[in-house]
């Protein structure tokens, strides 16, 4: 995994004493709240809060027209049409205002485009479609702010078009009965940052007059299609959330049952967590290698054995979306192995054959996490047509490089961590080289990965206890992360491997206090420390109910050597960076003999190393970093090493080798003048 840089906050604890006593809230908690901002008392006051003020409804802009005109096909007997999305936002959206809609009498049906075939958003094919049903009006959830000709084709064919969205709004607004959006200029709305199923469910509170009974009826549908879209959990998405939950966890709807079912949950206490991890994945599986209407028929089924079938259809649809996309993932690190080059770019630009498009996306978040660099995947199917789907990390706008290279797209779209492309084949290696000249250009040193801590904590007060008290932040998601400590100057007593060796169960120690740490997600043999090694553990904590008993669950989210200077990690990975880019002709990247022999020992004393080159350079002494990458390569071109993805093999080598006459050492020696 790529090296974060640890940003620990700090928080004025006079403050958090004074709300710890007030409040009567754990002293931790209460550092917590002060760390994110929330210092004042009607803010901790509201924040703790089970209950909370809804804003009115028709404050959102163009309410009262949506009413009337969906109030008046519903008179009229007028077919209507919910235009929705494959995703799990536009799926619960979908089913959120069908089930409304069908309970207040309204002629109603649905439509959620595919993916693969029709891409996001209305189109002129399904609009076509949708005329041929007969339907009168159509209403949009989760998208249509952008369909500027689709809602005049719309009025073309005699139809008419209510629009909910809660996306950005371009140059201008579609041609609409109403447009219902929150990020319009002209709303009086004190909170913007709905999910398009709060959108929808702020529709629903206004159609049937009062929010309470609708909080009741659709909270489960809003919550987990606000925490699935990853918008913040603050104001009433964070009180919508709350109550989801809290109906999810004690009287929960034949959906709900039915997943908890299928993915083995019992009468696990579902969390927001469960929510992202769990049973969204499940929920967009269907979009994803199937059609998202199967998703939507699970959440509008009327009993309970018939959910249950649904939710069984999902599980083996996320039971293959795993599959493709560790085919996908698997097949982009083989070529990564056979062409090293390709990740060491600024931008990891890969493409293959046959590539699931519903889950390049989903492979790209993944290379992204282990190269930290951003990530572009492209399918390229039987019939020759290439799609992509880019990743991206802070301070890189994925959207912008690839505008940059719009000459050679046929389409493409998207925001600064994601975006999507549709692509000729034979475009492919020109684009890969004009996206990273542009990263070149305008980013000549990565953007560097962080990682937020809450603060430093003793082993000693990591406590079930605290883990209980931590409850009291919930529920935890965008804008309101889980609780992370920073634990420094462990002791590493052993390393186990668990789950049929994919992740391993750190024994750790300090000053006589033990605990167990779990990393999910790493096979043993790819992690760099063993025992007697001092290590820094990024951890967050939960309660484990097993057996009637609640024991504390300690996850490493980051482990990195003790004591390691990171400031210089970052520097000297800057000084390397400029130099590849030819911006720089700094002399410490050269390894002298002496510093290749150095590393050279070390690699054979490990008999290799699968651990990556960051914790390589954090595993020896007095090597810069940009020594160790030209070292590296000087062993590679001379044949004592093979890379591979970061795993550094030790090749036979009958003869004595001279790195200083591999090209790599030449061309350095040129640069920097050395004879």
């Amino acid at each position: 995994m790529a090296y974060k840089k640890w940003i620990i906050a700090d928080a004025d604890k006079e403050r958090a004493s004074e709300l710890s006593e007030k409040f009567n809230i754990d002293p931790f908690v209460a550092f917590l709240l002060v760390a994110r901002g929330i210092k004042s008392d009607l803010e901790v006051s509201g924040f703790l809060s089970s209950s909370y003020e809804f804003a009115d409804p028709f404050l959102l802009k163009d309410m009262d027209k949506a009413v009337e005109r969906i109030e008046q096909a519903i008179d009229y007997g007028e077919k209507i049409t919910v235009y929705g999305d494959y995703d799990c936002d536009g799926v619960t959206s979908t089913a959120l205002l069908y089930t409304l809609l069908r309970d207040m009498g309204a002629d109603v049906d649905y439509y959620i485009p595919l993916r693969l075939e029709e891409g996001y958003g209305m189109n002129m094919s399904a609009i076509d479609k949708i005329k041929e049903r007969g339907t009168k009006l159509i209403i949009t959830v989760d998208n249509g702010i952008s369909a500027i000709e689709e809602a005049d084709y719309i009025y073309s064919l005699g139809m008419e078009l209510v629009v909910t969205d809660h996306h950005r709004i371009g140059d201008s607004l579609p041609r609409a009965e109403a447009v219902i959006d929150p990020h319009r200029e002209d709303n009086d709305i004190p909170f913007r940052d709905f999910a398009g199923v709060g959108v929808a469910f702020k529709l629903a509170c206004a159609l049937y007059g009062d929010t309470e009974d609708m909080l009741y009826r659709f909270s489960e549908l809003v919550a987990i299609g606000t925490v699935a879209d990853v918008v913040p959990l603050k104001g009433e998405n964070r009180a919508l959330v709350r109550m989801g939950l809290s109906i999810i966890n004690s009287d929960p709807c034949y959906a709900v049952q039915a997943l908890k079912k299928a993915a083995g949950l019992g009468d696990k206490r579902i969390t927001a967590s469960d929510i992202a991890f769990i049973i969204s994945p499940r929920i967009n599986a269907a979009g994803r290698v199937d059609t998202a209407t199967r998703a939507l028929e699970l959440f509008i089924a009327d009993d309970l054995d018939t959910a249950v079938f649904k939710a069984e259809q999902l599980n083996v649809d996320n039971t293959h979306r795993q599959e493709l996309e560790q085919s996908v993932f698997d097949d982009v690190k083989l070529k990564i192995a056979e062409n090293p080059a390709l990740a060491e770019e600024r931008v990891i630009v890969i493409s293959g054959d046959n590539y699931d498009h519903g889950v390049v996306g989903l492979a790209a978040s993944r290379i992204l996490e282990e190269y930290g660099k951003p990530t572009i995947i492209i399918g390229i199917d039987e019939n020759g047509v290439a799609r992509g789907s880019a990743r991206s990390v802070d301070g890189f706008n994925i959207f912008e490089a690839i505008s940059y290279c719009f000459e050679l797209l046929s389409q493409f779209g998207g925001h600064p961590k994601a975006a999507g492309l549709s692509i000729d084949p034979d475009k492919i290696d020109d684009f890969r080289a004009r996206i990273n000249e542009y990263a070149k250009e305008n980013f000549i040193a990565p953007p560097v990965q962080t990682l937020n801590i809450d603060c430093k904590l003793s082993p000693f007060y990591l406590t079930l206890e605290l883990a209980k008290s931590l409850k009291a932040l919930e529920p935890f998601g965008e804008g309101n992360s889980e609780a992370l400590f920073a634990l420094m100057g462990l002791t590493v007593v052993s390393v186990t491997p668990i789950g049929n060796g994919k992740h391993i169960r750190l024994e750790c120690e300090k000053k006589g206090k033990k605990l167990r740490i779990v990393k999910f997600g790493c096979p043993q043999e790819n992690f760099p420390f063993t025992a007697g090694d001092k290590i820094d553990a990024a951890v967050k904590i939960s309660v484990n109910p097993y057996n009637g008993k609640e024991y504390l669950s300690v996850q490493a989210v980051d482990i990195r050597k003790s004591k390691a200077d990171g400031e210089k990690y970052f520097r000297e990975k800057e000084i390397f960076e400029l130099f590849e880019a030819e911006k720089s002709n700094d002399a410490s990247v050269f390894p002298s003999r002496e510093i290749c022999s150095a590393v050279y020992r070390f690699l054979k004393s490990k008999g290799g190393w699968r651990c990556g080159i960051d914790e390589l350079y954090f595993a020896l002494e007095g090597v810069t970093y940009g020594q160790l990458r030209f070292a590296l390569k000087a062993f590679e071109e001379s044949g004592l090493i093979n890379v591979s993805g970061g795993v550094i093999e030790i090749c036979a080598v009958g003869s004595k080798v001279d790195l200083m006459n591999t090209p790599v050492m030449k061309a350095l020696k040129g640069r920097i003048g050395l004879v």
